[in-house]
């Protein structure tokens, strides 16, 4: 992990299309604002973990889903 020190107002670029800057430091809470393209999803952590193990689920197949899905496929013949 990189550990940098910002004040307020300062700025880190991640590569050169995301720019993270430091609005406010209050106490334990930081303030950040993120300039990023508008195509790139951003989620804080706790949303991005459940997508990703929704996502996990999602692909999981079992041999109900293989079955239902044949039995799908053959009324249509």
């Amino acid at each position: 992990m990189l550990i940098l020190t910002r004040r307020p107002g300062e700025s880190i670029y991640l590569g050169d299309d995301i720019k993270l800057t430091v609005l406010s430091v209050q106490g334990k809470q930081i303030k950040i604002g993120l300039e990023v393209p508008d195509d790139m999803p951003v989620y804080r952590e706790e949303v991005y973990l459940r997508v990703q193990e929704q996502n996990k689920l999602a692909l999981q197949l079992t041999d109900q889903d293989l079955l239902a899905a044949t039995r799908l496929w053959q009324k249509e013949k």
